[in-house]
């Protein structure tokens, strides 16, 4: 089959509008399984009340902040990293470490605090996205190429955390 300008046309049209369709595919967020409901559930309106836009964005819609933008890269003191969505704990500082990727980065979380689900946003590219189990926020992605002793990188934005220090005897 000939290609003509009306063929490469309408291939530019589709390529340009798959993504918009595939993000309206996908719901913004999900439960791990089940009834797709999470401990703390509240409405649009109260989770924007709650929120600041940029934390929205995220949390609730599944954003990325800009590499590199996080205070909390720098953050180095002892102390809990929580969901800025609900206050859950999700990450212990002993388990923070610069992977050099722009994003804080842990190798392991709190026990129970994390969910994940297949991310196929990206066209041919499948990730596992990282939410927090009580709310149900987004929160990153988790990849295989992480320090010991899991071997895991848990890439999350800053964004959606809250860093409590702990305190100091």
């Amino acid at each position: 089959m000939p290609i003509t300008r009306r063929r490469l046309l309408l291939a530019g049209v589709a390529a340009l509008a798959a993504p918009a369709l595939l993000r309206q595919t996908l719901p913004t967020v999900r439960a791990a399984g089940g009834d797709g409901t999470f401990p703390l559930s509240l409405d649009e309106r109260a989770w924007r009340e709650r929120l600041t836009a940029e934390e929205y964005a995220i949390l609730r819609e599944a954003g990325t902040e800009p590499r590199g933008s996080s205070e909390l890269l720098h953050e180095k003191r002892p102390g809990t990293y929580v969901c800025a969505g609900c206050g859950q704990p999700l990450f212990d500082s002993a388990t923070k470490y610069d992977s050099g990727t722009g994003w804080p980065s842990f190798y392991a979380p709190i026990e129970g605090s994390i969910g994940t689900r297949e991310d196929r946003s990206l066209f041919f590219m499948v990730r596992t996205e990282v939410h927090c189990s009580r709310c149900g926020g987004h929160l990153g992605h988790v990849f295989e190429d992480g320090p010991e002793p899991t071997g895991l990188r848990y890439c999350i934005n800053g964004l959606a955390l809250d860093f409590r220090p702990r305190a100091q005897a």
